[in-house]
């Protein structure tokens, strides 16, 4: 995909067509200069997926449970998908001639798991000895002037403390030049699963060492705000659900660089709500009950939006706020809520005229969740309608004409 829209963008193409006959034809098309041509393919890639070769102890790969639907197993590590898709690769299964590809075909940015770039810490964690050449990789994309998007997922005892001040001192030594070779940071704490392997090293993140990171990067961030005139390197929402603290005004997530880490998602959220329930009527037709099921994580941010959403008359809507079991996790953000952790809870409720189930917990192009449930199996159980939502826009739909 990446090849055909890089040839694809001149204004005059020259196309050889080979019919249904494998007659071949040359057909010459001129067009506006980045003017797709309108064709669709299944997927991005026309080869095989290019597989992660890390072992990284807290990959939510290899903390899930066997025998699901295979494609939950898939470890991607594939620079193309990073580039179309914003999907995170580690640098560490490149050939030369991949790299020549980057180059040629200027892909920036990428999104690059960094992690830790003291070579002794990144080679821990990701359980691979070529981890341990980022700071040169990061040379490399300096020189040609093309970019990344750095995330650090924060594992408490291997790469916090010291570790972390160095990793952002590190990447912001390429955050100089005109086109900065390290665009933006996302600082993640880690996610665990009671499914994890047992001899693995990692604790998760309390209360307190919430606290002590915020504010370990929030001095850093002063001082980058200080030096580049941006914040440079955010932390994720979930660093203060954790912590009990309030987030950042909107102001503070600049253009949203790292929206895809967590990082602002709550405040675009409730600020897209802001925005559309302007259009709210006073009153509905018709009466109608409904439950909102989202993740215990953002429980008290969204408390502002079913108070608005009941202020409309003949609406009721009750959200129910949940952890999950299945994961083994006392707090857990939406879009890993399972079928089972729905029905454990909901069942023999009183769930009015539906449960109003937001998209991001199904697979993108199936109504299933990641425990392999359905969505119909779980209405069946349930003995009610599910109303799968997507974004603000969904909801509102749902809340107003449903």
């Amino acid at each position: 995909l990446i090849d055909y829209r890089f040839f694809c963008a001149d204004e005059v193409l020259e196309l050889e067509v080979l019919d249904a006959k494998g007659n071949s034809h040359h057909i010459e098309i001129e067009k506006d200069y980045g003017e797709d041509l309108g064709l669709e393919f299944e997927t991005a890639l026309f080869d095989a997926l290019i597989q992660c070769n890390n072992r990284c102890p807290f990959c939510f790969i290899d903390q899930q449970p066997p025998g699901k639907r295979q494609s939950l197993y898939f470890k991607d590590d594939d620079y193309r998908l990073s580039f179309l898709y914003g999907s995170y690769l580690t640098l560490t299964n490149l050939t030369q001639r991949e790299w020549d590809r980057i180059e040629q075909m200027r892909l920036s940015p990428l999104y690059v798991s960094v992690h830790a770039t003291e070579p002794e810490v990144r080679s821990r964690l990701l359980k691979n000895p070529r981890a341990g050449l980022l700071l040169n990789q990061l040379r490399w994309f300096q020189e040609r002037r093309l970019q990344i998007h750095a995330q650090v997922v924060v594992c408490p005892g291997i790469n916090d403390a010291e570790h972390l001040t160095r990793t952002l001192l590190d990447l912001a030594q390429f955050h100089q030049d005109e086109i900065p070779a390290v665009a933006s940071v996302a600082v993640v704490p880690v996610g665990l699963t009671r499914f994890r392997p047992s001899e693995d090293e990692l604790v998760p993140v309390t209360r307190e060492k919430a606290q002590e990171t915020i504010a370990q990067v929030q001095a850093l961030q002063a001082k980058f705000r200080q030096q580049f005139g941006s914040t440079f390197a955010w932390l994720a929402d979930e660093w203060f659900l954790l912590a009990g603290q309030e987030l950042p005004p909107e102001s503070h997530y600049e253009e949203y660089p790292q929206i895809g880490n967590g990082v602002g998602s709550i405040r675009q959220f409730l600020k897209q709500f802001e925005t559309a329930a302007k259009k709210l009527p006073q009153q509905r037709s018709g009466t109608r009950r409904f439950v909102w099921v989202v993740g215990n994580a953002v429980e008290l941010a969204f408390q502002p939006i079913v108070q608005r959403l009941n202020q409309v008359a003949g609406l009721e809507v009750e959200m129910v706020a949940l952890c999950s079991d299945y994961w083994g996790q006392a707090m857990t953000v939406t879009g890993l809520l399972t079928g089972q952790d729905i029905l454990h809870v909901l069942q023999n409720r009183d769930l009015g005229d539906g449960v109003l189930l937001p998209s991001v917990m199904l697979k993108h192009d199936e109504p299933k969740f990641l425990d392999d449930m359905t969505v119909a199996e779980l209405a069946d159980q349930l003995n009610t309608r599910i109303v799968p939502v997507d974004g603000i826009e969904g909801l509102l739909e749902a809340c107003i004409h449903e």
